[in-house]
């Protein structure tokens, strides 16, 4: 136990659960722990000295070969529909070393994920390479600054040592945090268990953790799953908002508390197509662009039927209080959605023919492949480059329908111009850029990075250094491709 004033304040609430939720672990040592990128601004909003956690000792932490004091290191055991198909699951390559209590009293999850073997590892080696754990924290860290839930990555420390996978590839182990790692699989696993106490108990933590308003409903455990439906709605309209694909919208990838989390193959969309579909093992496109939202409802869905025991005695009665909260997810996730592209075209106010603008302008964008981000850039600003689209009739009688309807608002030209630019980012994480920094960080070329990082810092700022990484990527006669990275 290393005992350090590094500000670490942890506590383990998870315990207070039946252990089958989860099995106890010990630290997996590493050969030799390097770090390699730090996240100073969130080490010091959870109360901890970044200083300290960069030496020896606090890299020794963060590489999982000391535990701190506090510490109480688990794996969670849950379950999930991958692809469909129900499998038992929980942390084959991570370790909950504890719960944060922050300077705000709020708390805080702290994870490392490719901490070594637990017992769902399921025969892998709960080992994780450096390119995915980059990807990782480049991905979520650009999420955060977009405004969209997530996890958030803390660090990323080398292990010295190599990891197989199709080829040996460096070692790595990612500290993620997050508002907790409760999933829909979670309470999957915990209805499969066939165990109601069990199951009562998850959900009164899950109540007590992230919406204890919920306890004085007249039914706390449907204003759980209306809760939960209620982010999941309006996460997922981020996500379309930003061109954002998360690849494996898996259960056991959907958290309770609304925030987005595991970037494998996840990616943003650079020309505009609702079936863009960029995992390796999605064939179907079962998780592509377009069906996001009806996903998120599919996978509500699992989460209500983990639930109905709870909700209502009566099953029939149960699934039908459900069946009116997925209806309701559907009307919020459409309604996040529209004022979003509201404030993405600059519209202060409500026009019963809004959609049919928006969608005027994204059937041009599919027909004419225009870039998703670029688009919205360039009709934000003055100063940025004029997309192909914008020379074609139809959309110049596209700009004077969304001109006049511009005018018809109290908001004046500036007002409106401001709202575009604080709703539509003048960079995202391209994919091509975050794989030209993984490249260079392989070699030991953190430059790259680092730079990339520092340019999404801050993606509405529409500095001229960011036009530099505006840009797609040069025409290619094959599609990009993400891998779960495991």
């Amino acid at each position: 136990m290393v005992k350090q004033k590094t500000g670490w304040r942890l506590e383990s609430s998870y315990t207070e659960l039946p252990d089958r939720f989860y099995s106890r672990v010990e630290p997996n040592p590493v050969r030799s722990p390097q770090l390699v990128v730090f996240n100073d601004e969130l080490a010091e909003s959870l109360g901890l000295d970044p200083e300290m956690l960069k030496r020896e000792e606090g890299v020794a932490v963060l590489a999982g070969n000391a535990s701190p004091e506090g510490s109480a290191p688990l794996a969670q055991a849950y379950a999930g529909h991958q692809f469909g198909s129900f499998v038992n699951l929980g942390d084959g390559r991570a370790m909950l070393i504890g719960e944060q209590v922050t300077p705000d009293g709020e708390r805080v999850d702290v994870q490392l994920k490719g901490s070594g073997r637990t017992p769902y590892s399921r025969g892998g080696d709960g080992r994780a390479a450096l390119g995915p754990m980059l990807r990782e924290y480049i991905i979520s860290e650009a999420m955060h600054a977009l405004g969209i839930p997530t996890t958030r990555s803390l660090a990323v420390v080398a292990t010295g040592e190599v990891t197989l996978r199709k080829e040996p590839l460096p070692g790595a182990v990612l500290t993620r945090t997050a508002a907790s790692h409760l999933r829909v699989g979670t309470f999957q696993y915990a209805a499969a268990l066939e165990d109601r106490d069990a199951l009562k108990a998850l959900a009164d933590y899950a109540i007590g953790r992230h919406y204890p308003e919920a306890a004085e409903s007249d039914n706390p455990y449907l204003a759980l799953f209306r809760n939960v439906a209620q982010r999941q709605a309006a996460l997922i309209a981020k996500w379309q908002l930003a061109g954002f694909v998360h690849g494996v919208m898996n259960t056991d990838n959907m958290t309770i508390s609304g925030e987005t989390i595991d970037y494998g193959p996840c990616a943003f969309m650079n020309a505009y197509d609702p079936a863009t579909v960029f995992s390796s093992i999605d064939i179907q496109g079962r998780y592509a662009y377009g069906n996001q939202p009806s996903i998120g409802g599919w996978n509500l869905a699992r989460f209500a039927e983990a639930l109905l025991p709870l909700i209502h005695e009566d099953a029939e009665q149960a699934a039908k209080l459900c069946q009116a909260e997925l209806e309701a997810y559907i009307g919020r996730f459409q309604s996040e959605m529209l004022e979003g592209m509201r404030a993405k075209l600059g519209l202060f106010n409500k026009e019963s023919g809004d959609e049919a603008l928006i969608d005027a302008l994204l059937k041009m964008m599919r027909e004419q492949g225009a870039d998703y981000t670029n688009t919205f850039r360039a009709l934000s600003s003055a100063g940025a480059g004029k997309p192909d689209l914008f020379e074609s009739n139809d959309f110049k009688e596209w700009q004077a329908g969304w001109q006049e309807r511009l005018g018809r608002q109290e908001a004046g030209a500036e007002e409106a111009a401001e709202l575009m630019r604080r709703s539509n980012p003048a960079v995202i994480p391209r994919n091509h850029r975050v794989e030209e920094a993984l490249e260079a960080a392989g070699e030991g070329d953190l430059t790259v990075l680092n730079r990339l990082l520092a340019v999404l810092r801050d993606p509405y700022a529409y500095t001229e250094e960011q036009d530099a990484y505006a840009s797609p990527p040069p025409p290619s006669d094959r599609p990009y491709r993400t891998y779960c990275g495991t």
